[in-house]
């Protein structure tokens, strides 16, 4: 596949949200993008559920979650968004388990988690769920029998590790992989159609007495030679949004050594093995929520000193945007 060069990328903001909002949620149901939960202006979680409508650039609202929450956990099964976790009103992490149909309109209680969380990871195979909490234990939920089975996640600390293991659908077994470089947060995570698992920027955690650093380096795991790889970074940068559109690992935004938050883009070109700088966002901000429809990259929210409302498209020119 031919990859697109620098130039071609390019920016347009689309309907602004109607207020500024942050640790939202976003999901692909059928091409159409929803928005949900996340803190609002004031900082408080919010049960709101929105759905883009690109034929008219804007925002309709849609029922509301029973359980106002932030940075939970959705998977996409069919025409249904199960929303699962989170952190609740009083900034502790919730049980609550919800489903949407989106063909309905209509919201669902679902059996409760066994143990609050949030920040969990989610995947989606067949019509079964695994949904991965470093911190206390992790769940494989089917919605047709409407439970979930429990296995052990092996980790039970909330300190930065650099341990990088798989788990075996199969097997119901964790195995060890090679240990990444560095302990990092606020990195991002990508996964291209070749097999490589990428782990780019962050903040990388200082030695004792020291403070943490912004991390130089992208390294790249190739599960089919089961190698590990690294190059290095154009700008450092931590808490952005990150993607792969047309081949090309994007970075966007974010916080750098810069007083004030990012608007500056790169993208990785693998031929040339090089970042190459792309047209800025339109509005600077760091902790922005992002997702890939249709291989354009769609921006939401995020802060630039307080919550934003921006909303904003890479897309290749000759494309159309949505």
């Amino acid at each position: 596949m031919t990859v697109p060069s620098a130039h071609e990328f390019h920016w347009q903001s689309l309907a602004c949200l109607s207020s500024g909002r942050v640790y939202h949620s976003l999901a692909d149901v059928g091409g159409q993008l929803y928005m949900v939960g996340g803190c609002d202006a004031s900082g408080r979680p919010t049960s709101a559920l929105d759905l883009y409508s690109p034929e008219v650039d804007r925002w309709l609202s849609l029922p509301p979650m029973p359980t106002p929450r932030a940075g939970a956990a959705v998977a996409v099964l069919g025409k249904q968004l199960l929303v699962v976790g989170g952190m609740g009103k009083d900034q502790r992490p919730l049980k609550a388990v919800e489903v949407y149909s989106t063909e309905e309109g209509k919201w669902r209680k679902r059996c409760s988690l066994r143990e609050a969380s949030m920040g969990l990871s989610v995947t989606v195979r067949g019509r079964k769920t695994l949904f991965y909490n470093p911190f206390y234990i992790s769940y494989k939920y089917s919605l047709m029998h409407l439970q979930y089975e429990a296995f052990n996640c092996g980790r039970q600390c909330k300190r930065l590790v650099k341990a990088f293991e798989v788990f075996d659908m199969e097997s119901r077994t964790w195995s060890s992989l090679p240990s990444l470089p560095c302990k990092r947060s606020y990195s991002g995570v990508l996964w291209d159609s070749a097999g490589h698992l990428c782990w780019l920027g962050g903040l990388r955690q200082g030695g004792i007495h020291q403070s943490s650093k912004f991390t130089k380096n992208v390294n790249i795991f190739d599960t089919n030679q089961g190698k590990l790889d690294t190059v290095p970074l154009k700008t450092k940068r931590a808490d952005f949004a990150a993607a792969i559109v047309r081949g090309r690992m994007i970075m966007a935004g974010g916080l750098g050594h810069q007083p004030s938050v990012l608007d500056t883009v790169e993208a990785f070109h693998p031929e040339k093995r090089k970042w190459e700088r792309l047209s800025p966002m339109v509005t600077p901000r760091c902790s922005a929520t992002s997702i890939v429809i249709r291989d354009r990259l769609l921006v939401v929210g995020g802060v630039n000193q307080v919550p934003s409302s921006a909303h904003e498209i890479l897309y290749v020119k000759e494309e159309e945007i949505l």
